[in-house]
């Protein structure tokens, strides 16, 4: 099984080795820390930074737009752990968890806020010991609760989905395409995608397809942009805006990773009436069907 991903949030001047801690708790566990690297030395401090050998950058605002830009790789499953032991942020911690929450990221906390700078939900303290057990156990981290009307004040997020289309072989009628089952829509059928940061829609696109379902692929034309419809997303949020594209593929072997259990090459049409498929994609399916295909 893949590892869900993880980025570490805290003051390397002040928590170093508990940093250290909690990425071994997690890396003996079914999560992979892939921020910051904490594999190399101390080799001095500027302006409150630490500089570790592993750094990218000299510069400590380059090295934070690095450690961000992992912010943004993270997926629906993945999650930020901001290590706050006495219950302080801090001005650094603070600003990254005022990027987090834009970027619809899961964020969890090992301690309660004393200075809460924003919005904690319920379910999103947790100790590393036991956060790790629960991932292990359940495959995903735990969802936190926020009322519906803190995340109306977000503005909505860009997502781009994927109309697969089975280019492997000739077809007399209708081509084939793909559709994954997963828990993200109550076991429901959907398209592969994801949240679009600070790539192009195509090349994130690509990325998806491939981490999802290890096809390669080719991006065409557009098929819709709409806003989400509700329909049962297991994960509260900001409202999504959907850009779905159809995509060629020139292989049926698809390999799925952690966000689908299960998966079904299947003509548009006979999917529409015969699959149970969350509205979003059922959308998208009509309006593939209803410009021919």
């Amino acid at each position: 099984m893949e590892k869900i991903k993880c980025v570490l949030h805290g003051s390397m001047r002040k928590h170093l080795d508990l940093m250290e801690y909690v990425r071994d708790v997690f890396e003996a566990s079914n999560i992979k820390v892939i921020a910051p690297d904490l594999s190399g030395k101390v080799v001095g401090e500027k302006n409150g930074y630490v500089e570790l050998s592993t750094d990218k950058s000299k510069e400590p605002r380059i090295q934070e737009m690095h450690f961000l830009k992992k912010v943004l790789e993270l997926g629906p499953n993945d999650f930020c752990y901001f290590i706050n032991p006495d219950g302080i942020l801090g001005v650094s911690a603070s600003m990254e968890a005022g990027f987090c929450l834009p970027s619809n990221k899961r964020y969890i906390f090992m301690e309660g806020l004393k200075d809460p700078p924003l919005y904690v939900p319920l379910n999103s303290v947790w100790k590393p010991e036991e956060l790790a057990k629960y991932v292990d156990l359940h495959g995903i981290p735990p969802t936190g609760f926020c009322d519906p009307l803190f995340y109306s004040l977000i503005p909505p997020v860009n997502t781009v989905g994927a109309m697969i289309v089975d280019y492997s072989k000739r077809y007399s009628s209708e081509r084939e395409v793909l559709l994954v089952k997963t828990h993200k829509w109550n076991d429901r059928f959907s398209i592969v995608g994801g949240k679009v940061g600070s790539e192009s829609m195509v090349s994130k696109l690509e990325s998806e397809v491939f981490n999802e379902t290890k096809l390669k692929s080719k991006v065409c034309e557009t098929i819709c942009a709409f806003e989400e419809i509700s329909g049962g997303y297991y994960l509260l949020g900001p409202k999504r805006v959907f850009i779905d594209f159809i995509v060629k593929v020139f292989d049926r072997k698809v390999e799925l990773n952690h966000e689908a259990e299960d998966y079904i090459w299947i003509p548009p049409s006979k999917a529409l009436a015969e699959l149970d498929v969350e509205p979003n994609a059922r959308k998208t399916l009509r309006e593939y069907v209803g410009r021919g295909g």
